[in-house]
């Protein structure tokens, strides 16, 4: 009996042996680059003269005051090498009560419609060259915008965009405008 019980001791500690042997070979592996590390990266940050570092400014192209208390803030108009401006920003819900953004500043183009809530219904006009540019629509319609805007709760804000097609590199300007907002002047970089 005591031999039995050592060999299933002797068999037992090989397959521990043999488990820890493994363990072991993976802890040395290093990481593979293809995968995402699993920290966030923190917010870029400047250092005033003083050590305390300060979070940077957003700038502040326009601010358009839209029906029932909303507020579009647009912080940048920026063309890119593909051909498209991208528009950012945010819509405020500047009341003290909860409201669904309009429906209206999706547009009334069917395609657009049938697809939600959006920004779809933006435009911007180019005067110097005579130009009207729409939000620009995917193969099936949808606007490349900001889509399934509903409810803002008073106080509250979310961050849009919206794509256009770049007005030529000429345009330094174009009239921003979006159904129940008064338009604005968006300097383009």
């Amino acid at each position: 009996m005591n031999a039995q019980y050592a060999r299933k001791g002797l068999a037992s500690l090989a397959l521990m042996s043999a488990a820890l042997f493994v363990v072991g070979c993976g802890a040395e592996e290093k990481p593979k680059a293809d995968k995402p590390a699993a920290t966030t990266p923190a917010p870029q940050q400047t250092t005033t003269q003083g050590t305390k570092p300060v979070a940077e400014a957003t700038e502040t192209l326009a601010v358009l005051k839209g029906q029932d208390g909303f507020e579009l803030t647009v912080n940048s108009a920026v063309r890119d090498a593909g051909g498209f401006l991208t528009i950012k920003g945010s819509i405020k819900n500047t009341s003290s009560e909860g409201r669904a953004v309009p429906d209206v500043m999706r547009g009334d183009e069917t395609e657009v419609v049938k697809h939600g809530a959006s920004l779809g219904g933006a435009t911007l006009v180019d005067a110097v060259g005579k130009k009207r540019y729409y939000v620009l629509r995917d193969t099936e319609g949808r606007p490349l915008t900001t889509t399934g805007l509903g409810i803002l709760s008073g106080g509250d804000s979310t961050d849009v965009f919206l794509q256009f097609p770049a007005p030529p590199a000429s345009t330094t300007a174009v009239s921003f405008q979006l159904p129940t907002f008064e338009p604005a002047t968006l300097k383009l970089s």
